[in-house]
């Protein structure tokens, strides 16, 4: 399995697990801590990182999905008794959407330069004494 097969298929899988989160009644709803802002910026972040890295050719449309995404889900929240929809909540996504799909195209665009110089890092961590 290749870079982009694996991180297509985790791009899908996260994709889910950050619709059940976010759709889901508030008590089943996944924490890793107190930080809710760290973990809508990172789940979109992630997300965004995986589907640019497994879609490089398509960074527009990969944007797009990303940035719907968060969009679609803050607003599936307003149908939820129990959950609500904030613009803070939203924007938090966004902006960790946004980052993740540039840093994914960011990576895939200037891979081979990265792979030189973890060479040359790896190399030289070889010859200290």
């Amino acid at each position: 399995m290749n870079i982009k097969r694996a991180a297509g298929l985790f791009a899908w899988l996260l994709f889910t697990v950050i619709a059940y989160s976010t759709i889901s009644p508030l008590e089943l709803r996944p924490r890793i801590g107190h930080l809710v802002h760290l973990e809508r910026f990172g789940a979109f972040g992630l997300l965004g990182l995986l589907f640019a890295i497994a879609y490089p050719r398509q960074i527009g449309r990969v944007l797009v999905l990303v940035l719907a995404t968060a969009i679609g889900f803050e607003l599936l929240q307003m149908i939820s008794a129990d959950r609500h929809a904030r613009v803070t909540d939203v924007a938090v996504k966004l902006l960790g959407g946004a980052c993740g799909v540039l840093s994914g195209w960011l990576v895939v665009r200037y891979r081979p330069h990265l792979l030189a110089l973890l060479g040359r890092i790896n190399q030289n961590a070889k010859y200290r004494s």
